[in-house]
């Protein structure tokens, strides 16, 4: 099987097919070279969370596929990284994300949610996705790494570029890499010329007090909390704001009761939740899954979304059901390697929904049909146009 076929235009319908079928399957990655594909829930939670199935491409056998390729200064980050370079370097950026962390950060989140849902005006057209699902992480993450205003480029067309490729334009994910190569050569500089209370200075200071971080590593870190920092949360809202669009009883009970906003988010993460596949995985050796035996060093790649529609574990798993108890999704992971920016991603997506739904009781879809973006990496909406005009009874 080509990875491609059904898992772009209908990843949910082909997840399920594959998934009735058998547990594993033998299929070809995007560059043509062979993959195992997991599918089932209990065998993807289990080997989320196996040892022996190693990030580290290393462990990749010739001629297998290994995912995406970056260059040194950007792929040592923790998405290729085992123990116990892994547990170091996770160590020192896990206090930025923690709960009580990220409590502090909800009422700057909420100006930003505000600022940027006043530029849309009483009423009107827009793309929410350009509008607010994307720029709203950019600042978040941007403010907590220390981006200075006139630095923030467009990070989201250099995304774009690597997570969706446009077959068209094959220069132009080196073309991404090296802006952001330079990008993050430029900003790393600055902040050892100036630093400042934000979570790079602090990453220098490690690296350049206590030697704990290669510069490689320095500057790898920091590409991936700005990369995955928003990237998912982008995804997140705009997949959770087009759920409720299209199940407008569900709405109205979020309406009704805001309190279940957090809990909702929960299933919308799991029902269309921001990634297809997790981070590819080389087994250290023959390893069994799902009754089937894996070689070492092939790629084994694990389907987060097949796991999470498993009606073994969720009943009726293709409907949104905000009553349902969502807990034990794995649309963020499990395990060691569990989305280190999971407590940012849900307080910003509980927040941008309350904002929304605050501000605009009349919100709707322009066209029944949507564009999701061509990615195997990223399950997210390119656009998501609405038409939308404001509550004047609550006006502030």
């Amino acid at each position: 099987m080509d990875l491609a076929d059904g898992l772009i235009d209908q990843p949910h319908t082909t997840n399920r097919r594959l998934r009735e079928s058998a547990p594993v399957h033998r299929i070809a990655g995007t560059d043509g070279n062979p993959a195992w594909l997991v599918t089932r829930y209990e065998d993807v939670r289990a080997a989320l969370n196996d040892p022996r199935l190693s990030l580290d491409k290393r462990h990749a056998a010739p001629g297998n596929y290994r995912g995406f390729a970056l260059p040194p200064a950007l792929d040592a980050n923790l998405l290729n990284m085992d123990p116990p370079d892994h547990t170091r370097i996770r160590r020192l950026v896990v206090r930025a994300f923690t709960p009580r962390r990220v409590e502090q950060l909800r009422a700057p989140i909420r100006q930003t949610a505000d600022r940027l849902l006043d530029a849309l005006g009483s009423e009107g057209t827009t793309d929410l996705v350009a509008a607010y699902a994307a720029p709203l992480p950019i600042t978040v993450i941007c403010d907590l790494l220390g981006v200075p205003d006139g630095q923030r480029l467009d990070f989201r067309t250099w995304t774009d570029t690597l997570v969706a490729p446009d077959p068209a334009r094959p220069g132009a994910a080196k073309e991404a890499v090296a802006a952001m190569l330079a990008f993050f050569t430029g900003l790393l500089a600055d902040k050892r010329r100036q630093p400042a209370d934000d979570l790079l200075s602090d990453l220098i200071a490690v690296r350049d007090e206590g030697d704990r971080l290669t510069e490689d590593e320095l500057m790898s870190l920091a590409f991936l909390i700005l990369f995955a920092g928003y990237e998912n949360t982008v995804q997140l809202i705009g997949n959770a704001v087009l759920g409720l669009l299209r199940h407008p009883e569900q709405l109205a009970a979020l309406r009704a009761d805001p309190s279940r906003i957090p809990a909702a988010v929960e299933e919308f993460t799991r029902h269309e939740g921001p990634a297809l596949l997790a981070i590819r995985r080389f087994p250290t050796e023959d390893v069994t899954i799902g009754g089937v035996s894996v070689p070492a060093g092939e790629t084994v790649l694990l389907s987060l979304a097949a796991a999470n529609r498993d009606p073994a574990r969720f009943p009726d798993p293709d409907r949104l059901d905000l009553d349902r108890d969502a807990s034990g999704h794995l649309a963020l992971g499990h395990g060691i390697h569990y989305c280190l920016g999971a407590p940012l991603a849900r307080a910003e997506t509980e927040i941008a929904l309350t904002a929304l739904l605050e501000r605009f009781p009349e919100l709707a879809l322009t066209e029944a049909d949507v564009r999701w973006r061509p990615s195997l990496r990223a399950r997210g909406l390119a656009a998501l146009d609405v038409t939308y005009a404001k509550n004047l009874v609550t006006e502030r």
